[in-house]
């Protein structure tokens, strides 16, 4: 059974970090592509960040370019989002997608305010 877990969201002031983990688990992530996509309240779900199976290939979201970093760990079967320099508009519900499995996870909250 294909399953994503997130964790590590919170409340955090803007120009804070935070790391997002997803944990995989029912496939390998190492031939996989993997995702992290958000949704504020109101808003699309848009991608914020894909690696591609072997890791070679990244792609970002115009609006988190240069602040955030997508990491794999394929030992640990783990994906990661590295968020740096948060601002109030990057508050979203945070999804962890795996696109050849069509699997999200449940999300995790994430409040950039002061």
């Amino acid at each position: 059974q294909v399953q994503l877990v997130e964790s590590g969201g919170g409340l955090v002031q803007p120009g804070g970090s935070l790391r997002l983990s997803c944990v995989a688990s029912g496939f390998t992530i190492s031939f996989a592509t993997m995702s992290w996509y958000r949704q504020g309240l109101g808003k699309e779900r848009e991608l914020v960040a894909r690696v591609s199976s072997g890791g070679y290939s990244t792609v970002y979201g115009d609006s988190v370019k240069g602040r955030f970093t997508i990491i794999r760990d394929n030992a640990k079967n783990t994906v990661y989002l590295q968020m740096n320099s948060l601002k109030p508009e990057d508050t979203a519900v945070y999804y962890c997608y795996a696109p050849g499995r069509n699997s999200w996870g449940q999300g995790t909250q994430v409040t950039v305010s002061s």
